[in-house]
């Protein structure tokens, strides 16, 4: 697969996912419980709007990075930070989709929530993807 076309699949993902939770920040509901981990019925945290903001920049910036190594928007640096960046956010993706063995990931041990069930087939499986797929337009 070509690596501009890698490169705007992962930045239409995450920039959805960064417009997600710009819409969760601001008060939007849909979705938002299920996405949050949860023990004995209750949440492990309840994230701020300025939690939810800095995660949406975090994913917009990703989606940046993406464009940038995939040769489709051009930024006056040398072309190693943009590479050097992409192999950063491909081992952070791979990381959560391993997990900390408790709550996400696919070594989580708390199981049989509504979050642990899209975790496992969806949010896990997601990282791996966008973490291999930075992997690859890394390496040009």
């Amino acid at each position: 697969m070509p690596i501009p076309l890698i490169a705007s699949l992962l930045a239409t993902v995450l920039g959805f996912l960064s417009a997600l939770h710009v819409y969760w920040a601001f008060g939007g509901r849909a979705g938002s419980e299920a996405v949050i981990p949860h023990v004995d019925g209750r949440p492990v945290f309840r994230p701020t709007r300025a939690m939810t903001l800095v995660v949406a920049l975090w994913l917009a910036g990703a989606a940046f990075v993406a464009l940038v190594q995939g040769a489709i928007v051009a930024i006056p640096a040398s072309p190693v930070l943009p590479r050097i960046a992409a192999v950063v956010i491909g081992m952070i993706f791979l990381f959560r989709a391993a997990g900390e063995f408790r709550l996400v990931g696919f070594s989580k041990s708390v199981r049989g929530t509504t979050f642990a069930t899209l975790d496992t087939w969806l949010f896990s499986p997601l990282c791996v993807l966008v973490g291999t797929g930075f992997l690859l337009i890394a390496r040009g």
